[in-house]
């Protein structure tokens, strides 16, 4: 067993759980795994560890897993730690960081500006780095794996509440703009500002989807 082949197993699952390919609450059986990925038992077990400790995968029995569920509560309380937390890293992150970060910055900001939202497999990705990179010149490891952690966490409530109409009606890609401004500029209180609102209105959307049915509660 290679690092490699649990590496490839848990991003795959990973994608397929965010994007609701596998559905809440389903049972995820080694088994039947198996030929999905290509594989032996042993990296799919060791992908559903992995994934068990960003909580997007729940053990129910010693050698069993299921996908975690999905419930407004659980959002909620997703959205609330992500916003405090990341309040407290992204004001670090501007206060912390240096050229190099900087630089870094403006090109995963370049490069998601010129991507299209409909090409998840490029897109989320980038999406991801981006929003990573404001927080990760903060110089806490231990605060940026729990911003980690709350960032897939939440993506998946995103897909899921995608059937809500109104949910692309937003201009994200500005919104992107709005957040990557006033932190190159230094702004902290402007760049807070504006991601916590980034979010809030993302959280609106999810929490109609679960008003109206687009979510099933659990």
């Amino acid at each position: 067993m290679t690092k490699t082949a649990i590496d490839r197993v848990y991003q795959e699952l990973r994608q397929k759980i965010i994007k609701g390919e596998f559905s809440p609450g389903e049972r995820l059986k080694v088994e039947t795994l198996k030929p999905l990925f290509d594989t032996g038992a042993s990296p799919i077990r060791e992908a559903l560890s992995l994934l068990t400790s960003n909580k997007l995968v729940d053990r129910i029995d010693q050698k069993g897993f299921r996908v975690s569920a999905v419930s407004a509560e659980n959002f909620n309380e997703i959205f609330m730690l992500r916003c405090n937390l990341e309040d407290l890293a992204l004001r670090k992150s501007i206060e912390l960081g240096g050229d190099a970060w900087e630089e870094k910055l403006v090109l995963l900001h370049h490069r998601l500006s010129r991507t299209s939202m409909e090409d998840f497999d490029i897109w989320e990705p980038m999406h991801k780095s981006f929003h990573m990179c404001l927080l990760e010149a903060c110089q806490s490891p231990i605060l940026l794996s729990y911003c980690n952690n709350l960032y897939d966490q939440n993506i998946r409530y995103r897909f899921l509440a995608e059937k809500n109409s109104n949910y692309n009606s937003r201009d994200v890609r500005h919104e992107h703009d709005e957040v990557f401004n006033a932190t190159i500029n230094r702004k902290a209180d402007l760049a807070v500002e504006i991601l916590l609102r980034h979010y809030t209105d993302t959280g609106a959307f999810l929490r109609e989807s679960f008003k109206t049915g687009g979510m099933a509660s659990s």
